[in-house]
């Protein structure tokens, strides 16, 4: 079963990418058969 990302999955990998002044982030779904389906890339647009 795979279940998408959270609301709260993007706000705190937001919250990080500010913090860390860092423009790429990645979110991880460890609960995929092929972890493939289970990346998404996040981008700082806030500047």
């Amino acid at each position: 079963m795979c279940r998408p990302f959270a609301p709260i999955h993007h706000a705190q990998i937001l919250t990080y990418l500010k913090l860390t002044k860092c423009e790429v982030g990645l979110l991880l779904n460890f609960k995929v058969p092929v972890l493939k389906n289970g990346l998404k890339r996040v981008l700082n647009t806030c500047r």
